[in-house]
């Protein structure tokens, strides 16, 4: 997915009210940006840190600019406009770089599913095979080289887990896609330390079938997108 025209950097001063984030321009303009990121953000939003953001020509919008990257004083480079996961598990299925996931002939996103009314973020689909449900979450947390999720209690995660289950027990294929968004991730497990239900769920969620993958993506202030499958360990 490439970026056009490409990213802007700028300091990040604080965010704020979840949405929000005020800015230093490399003129020394203050402006705010968007944030797509509702969650914790830990290790993502530090004042004083580059931040890189896009700009919409949407006349609508109030805040026309998005924060999408974070750029750490160590160089790491972290999505955390959290729409993009979905866009790049997308584009590579498409691109035929996620293997495991290859021969389908239907994508679908955001459909309805489950007994507690959620939407499916990926349906693949033929006619040779059971269809194939995904749900998209990125990591982005970062703590002694080891990558986490969640980053906060998520009780909406732990119901997609749920559902999951129930898919793959009614002999459909279900993955749990793990789009890495911070460079320096190499490896990722179950925050049990933050979440621990969400830990004995997908836990459960194995045992029922539920397939897990994890890719790591590309992250430049012109182009994103996903390329290594890495390991995941519970």
């Amino acid at each position: 997915m490439k970026f056009s025209p490409a990213l802007q950097s700028a300091t990040l001063i604080k965010r704020y009210k979840r949405f929000l984030a005020d800015v230093t321009l490399p003129d020394g303009t203050v402006t705010t940006l968007h944030c797509a990121n509702t969650g914790a953000m830990t290790g993502c939003a530090t004042p004083g840190n580059t931040v890189w953001y896009s700009t919409s020509d949407n006349p609508k919008r109030k805040y026309p600019c998005s924060w999408e990257l974070s750029e750490t004083p160590d160089g790491d480079m972290i999505c955390v406009n959290t729409a993009q996961a979905n866009r790049l598990v997308v584009e590579a299925i498409n691109n035929g770089v996620v293997k495991e996931l290859e021969g389908y002939s239907t994508l679908r996103t955001e459909v309805k599913y489950g007994s507690e009314n959620s939407r499916i973020d990926v349906l693949l689909q033929a006619d040779d095979r059971p269809d194939c449900y995904i749900e998209v979450k990125s990591v982005t947390l970062l703590q002694n080289g080891q990558g986490f999720f969640p980053d906060a209690v998520t009780t909406r995660g732990q119901k997609h887990l749920r559902e999951l289950a129930e898919v793959a027990q009614s002999g459909k294929r279900a993955i749990l896609f793990f789009a890495i968004l911070h460079s320096g991730i190499e490896k990722v497990s179950v925050a049990h330390h933050i979440d621990p239900d969400y830990f004995s769920l997908i836990q459960q969620a194995e045992r029922a079938g539920v397939e897990i993958l994890c890719y790591k993506a590309v992250l430049h202030p012109n182009e994103l997108y996903l390329e290594d499958c890495i390991n995941f360990n519970q």
